[in-house]
């Protein structure tokens, strides 16, 4: 009977070994791959129809191994911007929008959002606006915002 119990145990054990070994073979990348790495494209800003008021949209991908969540966001166009999600067709206000660890945050017309509040100017097309995105976890990462028409709708379907 010994003999039969033997080789299946030895798999186990071969297989733990493995195990063990990738976990330390990863050693460094373990630490690494237990923080966010965050990434931020499709940004754009619809032409404000409004001379107070704007709206904001962008992907956050995070291809690490933690989540972090978008705080707050900063802009010299705005007096104020805020975050929103959309649940059920009805915007509010948030502290904060999860970007889970190896997913993605989209933030896209009719969903979550950014809202620029009390504009210093009125953004026109074809320029730009300069935002600067706070994380709970990661350093803050500037990213330049084209301002596209007010009917101007992605390709990625943001």
């Amino acid at each position: 009977m010994r003999l039969r119990l033997g080789p299946p145990a030895l798999v186990i054990a071969g297989a733990l070994a493995l195990a063990g070994c990738g976990g330390s073979d990863s050693g460094g990348g373990d630490s690494d791959s237990g923080k966010p790495e965050l990434s931020v494209g499709s940004a754009y800003m619809p032409q404000p129809v409004s001379d107070d008021m704007a709206a904001g949209f962008l992907t956050v991908t995070n291809q690490g191994g933690a989540a972090d969540d978008l705080t707050s966001v900063t802009s010299d166009v705005a007096g104020q911007v805020t975050v929103h999600e959309t649940v059920d067709g009805a915007m509010q206000e948030v502290k904060s929008l999860k970007i889970p660890a190896g997913g993605r945050l989209e933030l896209r017309s009719g969903g979550d959002h950014l809202m620029f509040e009390q504009l210093k100017r009125k953004p026109k097309a074809g320029q730009t606006v300069s935002v600067e995105l706070h994380f709970a976890r990661s350093a803050p990462v500037k990213v330049e915002m084209p301002v596209k028409p007010a009917t101007y709708t992605p390709k990625t379907g943001h």
